[in-house]
């Protein structure tokens, strides 16, 4: 039998897949060895499907509430997906980038946002539209340290005294 030797360096993550990380438990704790677990979980790896069309967007209003979008969520887009109708996408609508679910009828095309309070993008035949990515995945921070933490201007020269 083979044994896997850990050493004390990381070595990076692409060794590993999927299946090789630990899940969380929900109903409970962890095993007492899961605290020594030597690789962490690589969200790029994790989440980005095509790295070159990846790019990363801060979601500015609250046109997709209705979705578990809020203002200063960060959005993963990928550029290289087919925007079909019912997906979240990032446009450009008359110059201005906007995030909203994409919808084609026989009319055209409708940009439908997820909160009542905002009316629908139908794009006219004088509009000027191009669709820019589909939205894959939203990171959204729930610790309000964590927001405090990176709403904090001097946060990077805390971290270079220290």
């Amino acid at each position: 039998m083979e044994e896997d030797f850990y050493g004390a360096a990381y070595k990076g993550s692409k060794q590993y897949s999927q299946k090789d990380i630990r899940t969380a438990n929900a109903t409970g704790f962890g095993a007492a060895a899961d605290d020594y677990a030597e690789r962490g979980i690589d969200l790029n790896e994790q989440l980005i499907m095509n790295k070159p069309a990846t790019f990363f967007f801060r979601m500015k209003g609250e046109a997709m509430k209705g979705a578990g979008i809020y203002p200063d969520d960060v959005l993963i887009v990928d550029r290289s997906l087919k925007t079909t109708n019912g997906k979240i996408i990032v446009a450009s609508v008359d110059g201005e980038l906007v995030v909203r679910r994409f919808q084609q009828t026989i009319k055209g095309v409708v940009l439908h946002p997820d909160n009542r309070q905002y009316a629908p993008i139908e794009i006219g035949e004088f509009s000027s539209y191009q669709p820019w990515g589909v939205v894959t995945c939203v990171i959204h921070l729930m610790d309000p340290a964590l927001i405090t933490f990176r709403n904090n201007s001097n946060h990077k020269n805390l971290r270079a005294s220290q």
